[in-house]
C-alpha cells in the first residue's frame, strides 16, 4: 500500500505514480487524520510518500505512523519530497523504523517544486512543469527498484543536513509553525469553506463566513493554495508569489 500526506499534491503525485507502477492501493493520511482514525494495516510491503518539514517527516505523519498498526514483518520504503534537500531525515527515520519494528527498506530524496510560500519563492506553474519534467526519471527510478522489492540506493547527507535536521528543526516548530500569520481578506472571500475542508487537521472553522484558524496547524499550505479566489495571505510574506499546487 502506498501512503500519503500531502498539503498541495507534490507527495500526492508521487504516490499515485508508485502506486501505477506497483499496482498498489493508495491511501491518505491527510484523510485519515481528518476522521482521527488510526486503523490496523495487514501489507507487507509499505510506502511513504511524504514532504519534507525543516528536514524531517512532518511531526503529525510520524504521531499518525506511531499509534497507526503496521505488519510486524513489512518492508517500508519513505519516498521524501522537497523543495530543497531532506537533510538528516533518515536517522529519524530508522529510529521511528526500528520503534515500529519495520523492515527499513531505505529513503529516497524527490526535490520538487517548492511549496512554503510562507518563507520561501514560490515557482509559477510553467518553472513547476519544468521541475517536475526534470524529476521524472528519479521517480521512475524509485518506482522500478520498489517493484523489484530491493532496497532502495543509500542516502547520504552531510553536515549543514545533519544540523538542520537536528538543531534546526525543532526551533522551527517551535518559532514559525504557527496560524497566527494567516489572514483573510474579507473583500476577496466568497465563504467556499474550500480552506476548512481542505485542512488535514480541521484546524479551520467558518466563522462570521470567514475561516478562522484554531491553533493547531502543521503549516502544509493547503489553506492558502486551495483558496479560489487568493483570499488568504499569510502576513506580507505570500504577497504576490503563486499559489502553488502540483499541476500534475
Amino acid at each position: 500500500m502506498v501512503f500519503y500526506f500531502s498539503g498541495t499534491g507534490n507527495s500526492k503525485y508521487i504516490a499515485k505514480r508508485i502506486a501505477e507502477a506497483t499496482n498498489d492501493n493508495l491511501y491518505s493520511i491527510n484523510e485519515a487524520l481528518k476522521a482521527d482514525e488510526y486503523p490496523d494495516f495487514s501489507d507487507n510491503k509499505v510506502i511513504f510518500s511524504l514532504p519534507t518539514y525543516a528536514w524531517r517527516i512532518p511531526k503529525v505523519v510520524e504521531a499518525w505512523i506511531k499509534k497507526s498498526t503496521f505488519s510486524p514483518d513489512a518492508s517500508v520504503y519513505f519516498v521524501m519530497n522537497c523543495g530543497g534537500e531532506i537533510g538528516n531525515s533518515e536517522k529519524y527515520i530508522l529510529k521511528l523504523c526500528n520503534s515500529k519494528g519495520f523492515r527499513y527498506m531505505g529513503c529516497a530524496e524527490v526535490v520538487m517544486p517548492e511549496n512554503y510560500l510562507a518563507m520561501f519563492s514560490v515557482p509559477n506553474e510553467e518553472q513547476s512543469r519544468r521541475i517536475i519534467a526534470k524529476r521524472e526519471g528519479i521517480i521512475d527510478s524509485i518506482c522500478a527498484t520498489i517493484k523489484s522489492g530491493a532496497p532502495l540506493p543509500a542516502y547520504t547527507t552531510n553536515l549543514q543536513g545533519r544540523v538542520m535536521s537536528s538543531i534546526i528543526n525543532p526551533l522551527f516548530y517551535s518559532l514559525c509553525v504557527k496560524d497566527k500569520g494567516f489572514k483573510v481578506d474579507n473583500d476577496k472571500c466568497i465563504s467556499c469553506g474550500k480552506c476548512a475542508k481542505e485542512c488535514p487537521l480541521n484546524n479551520i472553522t467558518i466563522g462570521n463566513k470567514t475561516p478562522v484558524w484554531n491553533g493547531n496547524c502543521t503549516h502544509c499550505m493547503a489553506c492558502i493554495t486551495i483558496c479560489p479566489t487568493e483570499a488568504i495571505e499569510y502576513g506580507n510574506n505570500s504577497k504576490d508569489k503563486p499559489r502553488y499546487r502540483c499541476p500534475l
